[in-house]
């Protein structure tokens, strides 16, 4: 996308991601941008580009703490994450000259609108599991060993068949290969 209005709707973006004291949401969302292109290529639209690189915009702002232990807790935040990145991205899209139609574009895809039946959804749910197994799919499995197989049985199901195959391509070690055909193969 060589437009001057995507470009610093991107280095607005990537602005709002440098304010991430990990240094992980700028990180992300670059290698997000680059599994968009592995995936789509040229085809990629300009809305779904915007999405990849905003997904997680500010993310460190709402902290899993502030919302309670389990599974109910994990949804709301999970939920609360997803509106909060739509209106950060709105905010940074309006800012910089998009129309309504791209904004709410944008957003429905940040907030997984028709997931696996928009295919711009799944490829943008593709990218976020690949982003997943590529960065940080080594630390869960040191730290939630007893978890990861249902990990990533359910990071497994959110793709799709062109996403689970560019995950067979990762680099990953023995063990990590071995530990998703354990979980893949398990009848849990």
């Amino acid at each position: 996308m060589g437009n001057t209005r995507f470009r610093r709707a991107i280095e607005k973006i990537d602005t709002a991601n440098a304010e991430d004291p990990t240094g992980v949401a700028a990180i992300h969302a670059e290698r997000r941008t680059q599994w968009m292109y592995k995936l789509k290529g040229d085809s990629a639209s300009e809305a779904l580009l915007l999405a990849a690189r905003a997904q997680h915009i500010r993310r460190w702002q709402i902290p899993r703490s502030a919302y309670p232990d389990g599974r109910a807790g994990y949804l709301n935040w999970r939920a609360a994450l997803q509106r909060f990145h739509a209106e950060q991205t709105a905010e940074i899209l309006r800012e910089t000259g998009y129309d309504d139609e791209t904004i709410e574009r944008v957003g429905g895809l940040i907030q997984k609108r028709r997931l696996k039946l928009d295919p711009e959804t799944q490829a943008l749910e593709d990218v976020l599991c690949l982003v997943f197994l590529e960065t940080q799919f080594a630390d869960f499995a040191k730290k939630e060993a007893d978890k990861i197989g249902n990990i990533i049985r359910k990071t497994w199901r959110k793709m799709s068949p062109q996403g689970q195959a560019l995950a067979l391509q990762l680099p990953l070690s023995a063990e990590e290969r071995a530990i998703i055909e354990e979980a893949l193969t398990s009848d849990e």
